[in-house]
Formats: C-alpha cells, structure tokens, sequence
C-alpha cells in the first residue's frame, strides 16, 4: 500500500516519482510499442542453511505497450522469483538481489526509495498470482478487497469504492456482479476468483501486468477462458504483458514472444510461431516434444530425463548438459553465451537468440 497524502510537487490528480508520472486509472490508451520494461543482467541469490542459491543469473528482457511475453521453463527455473524482483516482494531476507537493472519507462525501480516503489506497483505494474484462493484474503469480501485500491491509491469513500467493484467485477464478466459483491473468496469457484484477482490487477489501468501462472489448477475450458479475457483487455488497453507459465499450450494463440528459462538463465528467445516451428535449444526441443498430442494416441509421453539441477550446485559448463542428448565435452566446461540466431545466410533472425554451442545443429532438427 502507499502513503494517499499528496506529495509536495505534484499535479492535481496525481504524483511524479522521478520519471515515472503517478495519477488515478488512466482513461487513454497506450500507443501500441512503446517500451515499458527492461530487466537487464538481473541476478538474485538465497541465503539457505546449505549454502547460496543462485535462483537468477543473468535475465534480461523488455516489454513494450501491447505486446505480450511469455516465460517459459519447469518449476525452479527463476520465472517466478524474477517478477518478485520487479514488483519488489521479493523476501529479502533471504533473497538477495546483487546485479542488475529493472528499468521502467526509463527509470530504474531497484533504486527508487520503497515508498516511490510502491507509488508504482498496483497503479503502473500489477501482478496476477496462481493461487487466487490462498492470495485473497478469506475473511475479507471481495468487493472489500478490489475496493482497497481504490481507497488506498485515491482516496475514494467506501461506496464509491463499492461501485467501482461492482464495475470491475462486471468487466470480468462475473455474473450478478453487484448481488456477489459482498461474498467471500470461498463462495466463488476457482475460474470466478481468478477472474477477481484479474480484475483487482486492472483496477488502477496498470501500463503493465505480470500473469504468473494465472491458469493453474483450471480445468482447460476455464484455462480459455481466462487466457481470453487477459487477451481482449490487453487488446482493450494496448498493457503490457508477461505472461509467466510452464505450459506452452497456454500461450501459444496469446504470446508475441517467447523467453526461455532454465536454472536460472533465458536459454531461447524467439517470436512464438518461429519457436513452435523449429527451437533452437535442446531443452525448448524437449518442451515442446513432452506436448501431448492427437496424432500420437496411444504411445508414451516424451518426458526430458532427469531433474532440474540443484541450484545450491549448478553444473560447470552448460545447465543443461546432464539431461541433453547432444552434449559434448565443451557443453560440460564452457558455459554457452546467448548469441543470436542466424538464417542460411549468415543474417539475425529478428527477436531470435540461444544459448547453446550447437544451436545450429538444434535448429536443423
């Protein structure tokens, strides 16, 4: 939450923390494009009992207005911990952030003073947590809970607060909005609470909102559903997106690009359909072959062999190179670089990079 006093300096209707313009829910689109976010060279570490985990080790990517990014790996891989690290909730201690720059709009969020940081979070970054149930709070109503913001970040009186819950509510397409306004979280299915956590994210008009793992535990039509809705706001409000998730079924119709993460690292980057058609990573390779699908009926499921690595104890060379079929002696020495990827003739697929010695060879098949 942040301080509603209205800080020295300010316009009416809002405040400036540094470059960063503060105001109430903004009514006017965003122009498609335009930079949003840049994680750049992001490290993060644990404190642990048994030593120092390295959860982030290098992540860097952007975001622009109307785009939205997916991030992709298996659970560990450091999605998750790097969209702590830019809303600032991360738990520190432990964590510890010890390298890099989040930039927003220009600025650096990692250096602002905590009470501009959270003059930013909610109102120009928002998150959507995966466990709606377990992130609302259970003795609370929900139309107590979206009105927060709105009394928190501008002051409004609780009926006014009320009524733009029902109006939220109402845009998620909830039905009987102003009837269930007064219900607790337990009262909804699981598909309705995350649709209320969708609409506390959109509440303050946010420039950009993180989804980390927003279909988890839906069953696949509720999945749709909710990746539809997330799609027709951002098409709406032209918001940024980052889309966190460990399935590549979910983003394949609502991603522009995607990013790759293993122990720690963005091993692939590449526009959607380019990744679907031909990766050039070994372990992207294996994602995608562990999809189940229709013309396969009846065999078994290709799963990648062995486990993520310990990150207490992350293997020399290439991460990846206990569990890949194609590694080499250099794989297990010489930790591989994320180079871009190039055509036939020697030119830079747009948007495409590996970190894999034998890329080449991965994008031939």
């Amino acid at each position: 939450m942040t301080d509603t006093t209205k800080p020295s300096g300010t316009r009416d209707g809002g405040a400036r923390v540094g470059a960063i313009e503060v105001t109430g829910p903004r009514r006017e689109n965003l122009v498609p494009g335009t930079p949003l976010l840049e994680v750049d060279d992001l490290h993060v570490e644990f404190a642990t009992r048994d030593g120092i985990a390295k959860a982030v080790n290098g992540v860097s990517y952007s975001v622009s207005a109307g785009e939205t990014l997916a991030v992709l790996g298996e659970s560990g891989s450091g999605k998750s911990v790097t969209a702590q690290a830019i809303m600032g909730i991360l738990d520190m201690p432990p964590g510890r952030i010890t390298a890099g720059k989040v930039l927003f709009r220009g600025q650096d969020l990692l250096t602002m003073s905590p009470r501009a940081r959270r003059a930013v979070r909610g109102r120009k970054i928002a998150m959507i947590f995966q466990d709606a149930l377990s992130s609302l709070n259970p003795v609370l109503s929900v139309g107590y809970q979206l009105g927060e913001m709105f009394r928190v970040h501008q002051g409004a009186s609780r009926k006014e607060a009320k009524d733009r819950s029902v109006e939220l509510m109402e845009r998620v397409r909830i039905p009987a909005a102003a009837q269930r306004v007064n219900d607790f979280p337990h009262q909804f299915s699981g598909g309705m609470r995350q649709r209320i956590m969708i609409a506390m994210a959109l509440s303050m008009e946010p420039d950009l909102i993180i989804a980390d793992e927003p279909t988890t535990a839906l069953d696949v039509t509720v999945q749709a559903q909710v990746m539809d809705l997330l799609a027709e706001l951002q098409s709406e409000f032209h918001m940024g997106l980052i889309l966190i998730t460990h399935d590549l079924g979910v983003v394949a119709d609502v991603a522009d690009k995607i990013a790759v993460m293993y122990a720690g690292r963005i091993v692939e980057t590449a526009p959607v359909h380019e990744l679907y058609a031909r990766p050039a990573h070994p372990y992207t390779r294996g994602l995608l072959n562990s999809i189940p699908r229709l013309d396969q009926k009846g065999q078994n499921l290709y799963a990648i062999q062995g486990l993520p690595p310990n990150l207490l104890h992350i293997p020399a060379g290439c991460a990846f190179n206990p569990r890949c079929d194609r590694a080499q002696d250099r794989c297990r020495s010489e930790p591989p670089p994320l180079v871009p990827v190039l055509d036939a003739e020697g030119r830079d697929l747009p948007g495409r990079h590996s970190a894999c010695h034998f890329w080449k060879e991965t994008l031939r098949g």
